[in-house]
């Protein structure tokens, strides 16, 4: 028995409207759809590029961000510190002997300004193309070219070592809980970022420091890859100046058991 009477055949009307009038409407669909998301776009932007949108950036730029709302507030906390001191002081009851002994002990601690004949030494990563300038040595590594954390801490210590009465690293005065420490070849210093070149500012006898610098051993390692691959090293001798006194927070964070 035929089927043709009740099967609509390829060309019949029945055919056109059950085969093809979905494919039209999803068309129109997508079509309208597309042009929602064109619009939406555009309003959002408004002439700007949304790529940019702070969900979007690197983590760099995130850190680096941080890292100046860090010094807004360590200035900020400056200025209220001096406020409060100089409240406090107007009438506490202290004698004069105990606000010179005040004003040493916060001078010994880094949180007064410092002035003195300094020098500076500044340390920088070689040129990523460095080779070996020497015969006899490896053809560098990646490792070899960049500032680590044991060089800055090398300089520091001897700087110490050679009769520091007060050290700048960067902008920031370090004091005796700073912690010079590096991820990579970037300094991370009481909370603010860091990139080369880094320089390390001390105040104290020009000579001696300088001469704590030579007869360091872990400076004298350094100097290798100075002389072998291009690492920065650079001693200027700064005559007076005056260093900051340190202005972060002077609260001690450490770990407790728990109970």
């Amino acid at each position: 028995m035929s089927n043709s009477a009740d099967s609509p055949q390829p060309g019949s009307s029945a055919a056109h409207r059950g085969g093809f009038r979905p494919v039209r409407v999803l068309t129109v669909a997508v079509f309208a759809l597309a042009g929602l998301l064109f619009f939406t776009s555009f309003q959002t932007a408004k002439g700007t590029n949304i790529r940019t949108d702070t969900s979007l950036l690197k983590l760099s730029d995130l850190i680096q961000e941080r890292s100046r709302k860090n010094k807004e507030l360590d200035d900020s906390n400056a200025v209220l510190r001096d406020d409060v001191e100089a409240l406090a002081g107007r009438d506490n009851g202290s004698t004069k002997a105990d606000d010179d002994r005040l004003t040493a002990l916060e001078k010994s601690a880094g949180a007064r300004k410092l002035t003195g004949e300094a020098i500076t030494v500044t340390l920088n990563d070689a040129p990523p193309n460095a080779t070996a300038k020497l015969p006899g040595y490896p053809e560098p590594q990646p490792d070899y070219l960049v500032i680590h954390q044991q060089d800055l801490q090398a300089v520091v210590n001897a700087l110490w070592q050679g009769g520091a009465k007060g050290i700048k690293v960067m902008d920031q005065r370090l004091i005796s809980t700073s912690a010079v420490r590096c991820v990579g070849n970037t300094l991370i210093l009481q909370g603010r970022v860091y990139s080369p070149p880094y320089k390390i500012q001390a105040v104290g006898d020009p000579d001696r420091l300088q001469q704590a610098l030579a007869d360091s051993p872990a400076i004298q390692n350094y100097m290798v890859y100075v002389n072998v691959y291009g690492l920065g090293w650079k001693v200027t001798e700064d005559g007076t100046v005056t260093l900051p006194g340190y202005t972060g927070t002077l609260d001690l964070h450490y770990a407790q058991p728990v109970r």
